[in-house]
């Protein structure tokens, strides 16, 4: 019996059948057609960075092998689909700031891809981080056998005298002025060239904090600016009772920061709107320091001051003999400079005195702490003091007056003398590995990144980096010939990376 015709626009089951097999056909053509891509969690960041990689276009149910510049790091399978997430590797200690790459590459064939991660030794802050030790870990360029190489990379003249310090973040050096300069500038970190300029309507001698493309800081003219980091531009300012004299500490989207009208203020950093604030009996001209939930400061009203981070909330205070000028916190203790001559550690947890330790003459600076050893500026003849950081005993000290903060990176402590030097000393034993005679007092503290010392003195900017050839900062590793990469046979299958957030 002749069948009836097939109505318009109703497909039959084999053209079922061959739209499906065609469509099978075309994705896995795709699947395998496709080139090999990957994506990092990050693209830059420390040596000792955890980078987790993800990819897709690979061949299904391979093995990829993950590497770090030339090291194979890890071995994934790919799934059905030719993909795999959060793949684990690192940036090792050792690699020098400057681009590396990050290979993904199958087992079986010279089938990969590639993506540059960039090795930076940033520091975003006074103290080098929220908790306030001035101890930049990461970097691996300057130490203590090179140290006496370093000369003049550059010198930036600013518009008045500087006592600001530096924050140097992604190839950019933030800077304030001083007492009478109110400009902040960020200067090329590697060419001293001005980017660009801010004017305040008052002096900008506090420390810049930059974070997530953001640089806070706080001026004579009562206000903490929020600046877009790559241009300048003002994105919001919020005005307190007085003078801001404290460096800002941002930490989970909040900048903490003090005033001389006796607040220590916590503000929403996208915004800039007040959190809360706490009133203490003095001005506040100290650094916050920020760990474990708790906001610690020192004020002119004598006191170390413990709050909750969340609320301002009081923990506890701890009164030593005048105005306090700087902490950190680190091993449960919390080291508070006054300047009532003295260096006082008291327990983290409820402000118990431990032990102090009294110099010669005031200490209007900042603690460093590495390795169990604390570092003081003192304005006496001594000047540096470098004490067990358990007992408070003097291990040596030398090379002063000094009345900024000192700093350590890589086995090397970096000190600015008010008189006239700036000094890399052994932390063994004190002695000078290196040091440069400037002629003019010195109040701006070092800061130590990407194998470079940057300092403010006077109304200059110096940059110094290695002279020698063995200057390493910078330089980008070679991007690596897939077909001269060696898998390490050694290695087992990993599994995704369980504590990534999901895709």
């Amino acid at each position: 019996m002749k069948q009836p015709p097939q109505r318009s626009g109703t497909p039959s089951r084999l053209s079922h059948s061959c739209f499906f097999l065609l469509a099978t056909c075309l994705l896995l053509s795709d699947i395998a057609s496709a080139a090999p891509s990957i994506t990092l969690s990050k693209k830059t960041g420390p040596p000792t960075s955890r980078i987790l990689v993800s990819g897709r276009g690979f061949e299904p149910n391979v093995g990829v092998d993950i590497y770090f510049d030339t090291k194979d790091e890890a071995l994934i399978v790919t799934d059905g689909r030719g993909e795999f997430k959060d793949a684990r590797a690192h940036a090792p200690r050792s690699a020098y700031p400057g681009k590396h790459w990050v290979t993904a590459l199958e087992r079986n064939n010279d089938k990969g891809a590639q993506k540059p991660f960039l090795v930076q030794t940033n520091w975003s802050q006074f103290n080098f981080d929220a908790d306030g030790t001035r101890w930049n870990p990461y970097e691996n360029v300057l130490n203590s056998r090179n140290v006496v190489n370093l000369d003049v990379k550059w010198t930036y003249t600013a518009q008045e005298a500087i006592s600001s310090s530096a924050a140097v973040v992604d190839g950019v050096l933030y800077i304030g002025g001083g007492f009478f300069n109110h400009y902040f500038n960020a200067i090329h970190a590697n060419t001293g060239t001005l980017l660009w300029s801010f004017a305040a309507k008052g002096a900008t001698w506090t420390s810049p904090a930059v974070a997530n493309g953001v640089v806070y800081f706080g001026s004579a003219d009562a206000n903490v600016y929020a600046l877009d980091a790559h241009t300048g531009a003002l994105i919001w300012n919020y005005t307190t009772g007085n003078y801001v004299d404290s460096s800002p500490a941002v930490v989970d989207g909040v900048v903490y920061v003090g005033s001389d009208d006796g607040n220590l203020y916590a503000l929403d950093a996208r915004t800039g709107a007040k959190l809360w604030a706490y009133t203490t009996g003095g001005p506040v001209e100290s650094a916050p320091v920020v760990t474990d939930g708790v906001v610690y400061f020192g004020a002119d009203d004598d006191n170390v001051y413990a709050l909750r981070a969340s609320n301002g909330a009081l923990l506890w205070h701890y009164e030593t003999g005048s105005f306090v000028n700087g902490l950190a916190v680190t091993d449960g203790m919390v080291y508070a400079t006054s300047q009532d001559h003295s260096i006082y550690a008291l327990s983290a947890s409820n402000g118990a005195r431990l032990w102090s330790f009294a110099t010669g003459g005031p200490i209007y600076s900042a603690p460093a702490v590495a390795n169990g050893v604390i570092y003081i500026g003192s304005d006496d003849t001594h000047g540096v003091y470098a004490l067990n950081a358990r007992t408070g005993d003097e291990l040596w000290s030398g090379n002063g007056p000094v009345v900024s903060s000192p700093a350590v990176a890589n086995g090397v402590v970096y000190v600015n003398s008010w008189y006239y030097e700036v000094y890399a000393l052994d932390p063994r034993n004190g002695a000078v590995l290196w040091n440069y005679f400037i002629g003019e007092m010195i109040e701006s503290s070092p800061t130590i990144a990407n194998g470079v010392l940057y300092t403010g003195i006077d109304a200059y900017v110096y940059a110094f980096s290695l002279h020698d050839g063995s200057q390493q900062a910078g330089a980008a590793s070679k991007r690596p010939d897939l077909k001269t990469l060696r898998p390490d046979f050694s290695l087992k299958v990993s599994k995704p990376d369980a504590t990534a957030s999901p895709h």
